[in-house]
């Protein structure tokens, strides 16, 4: 039996997910949460073979919960295939990607691949990352946007990244020209349309 850890913040999808994979002989769902943050004590607390987890979650996203579970299966089932996601998602060790409009059958498959220590990713979302490239961003560009598009000003950006507010407005004029931007909010859009941020 395989045991499977599902973590996504829409109640109606998850336990729908829960209730389809209940229906596979070999597969049981163990524990659910809701929120990226919950996703360790689960770990701890049920011992999945399996961890599919959704991107966008309160608490902590599932590419950030990805980085901190090294070792484990994991899955990430998301509406947001952005080629970036993928990228960061396969860097941290993810071995399984599928869009959230995959079947059951699907899902089902890469569960029992993941599990058996193979990868299992959407061939579409897999062509986009690949026609995508690589972030043209450095980390400090890539701070410097994400802060940003949080509504922070030059200022706390640069105390919170600990840099003068020169360096950063250096970073962000540079990611803005990197991304073919004219401005701050359109370089961060760009960004979080192929999942670099």
């Amino acid at each position: 039996m395989i045991r499977v850890l599902l973590a996504d913040d829409e109640h109606l999808i998850r336990g729908a997910i829960a209730t389809l994979l209940g229906l596979e002989p070999d597969i049981e769902v163990v524990a659910q949460v809701a929120r990226g943050d919950m996703v360790a004590q689960a770990v701890r607390e049920h011992a999945p073979d399996v961890v599919v987890l959704d991107i966008e979650m309160p608490g902590m996203d599932g590419l950030s919960v990805a980085e901190t579970l090294p070792g484990h299966a994991v899955l990430m089932l998301t509406s947001f295939g952005r080629p970036g996601y993928l990228r960061r998602a396969l860097a941290a060790g993810v071995r399984g990607f599928v869009p959230k409009d995959a079947s059951s059958d699907e899902l089902a498959t890469a569960i029992r691949k993941v599990h058996s220590g193979g990868r299992y990713l959407d061939p579409e979302m897999a062509a986009s990352a690949m026609m995508a490239g690589e972030s043209p961003l450095t980390d400090r560009e890539r701070d410097a946007l994400t802060l940003a598009a949080s509504g922070a000003s030059v200022g706390e950006i640069a105390t919170s990244l600990h840099l003068s507010e020169g360096t950063v407005r250096n970073y962000l004029s540079s990611a803005i020209t990197k991304l073919g931007a004219t401005n701050r909010i359109t370089a961060i859009r760009a960004a979080q349309e192929k999942g670099w941020l």
